[in-house]
């Protein structure tokens, strides 16, 4: 009755023009609900190029989202993200704009100069205190926001030696 329910719902809601971003009847007869931020953000969402998780009191990346392999944009500001990201990072083949700002990240991991295609890195306001030399293969990047973080000027500097058209906010 539940799931009829549910699904009468969807398509009324789909004919009015409106769209959802979650699958209703999957999301609420497959995974039972929960009252923890961090696990509802965990549920996987339909597939897509685009993934916002921001401010979901994230305190690691979901692994499902390693395997999204279209994902061009990937949205983890504003979260609870310590450490460095899992290096699982470096299998997001089609990434092209990647924002891990607002968080309180103390490093990232060297697989983030594997985003070939990346475009648009975001970082700032976290705890960096140093930054992997393989940025510097991120050929394609257009804007590395590092502001706000306490990194070496030495890592920023040879980073920044390599990527000449890249706009830098530091």
């Amino acid at each position: 009755m539940k799931t009829t329910l549910i699904l009468l719902i969807s398509i009324a809601l789909l004919g009015a023009g409106c769209s959802t971003n979650q699958n209703l009847t999957n999301n609420t007869t497959n995974n039972p609900p929960t009252n923890s931020t961090t696990n509802q953000a965990a549920e996987q969402p339909a597939s897509g190029t685009s993934l916002d998780l921001s401010g979901k009191g994230l305190t690691s990346i979901p692994a499902y989202v390693f395997s999204m392999s279209n994902l061009e944009y990937l949205d983890l500001s504003n979260n609870k993200l310590t450490g460095a990201p899992q290096s699982q990072i470096g299998q997001l083949k089609n990434l092209k704009s990647l924002n891990l700002s607002e968080n309180q990240l103390t490093g990232l991991p060297a697989e983030l100069g594997q985003l070939k295609k990346l475009e648009t890195l975001n970082v700032s306001h976290n705890s960096l205190t140093g930054l992997p030399n393989e940025l510097g293969n991120l050929t394609q990047l257009k804007t590395f926001d590092v502001s706000g973080n306490s990194y070496s000027t030495q890592d920023l500097d040879g980073i920044a030696a390599k990527l000449t058209k890249t706009q830098i906010r530091h």
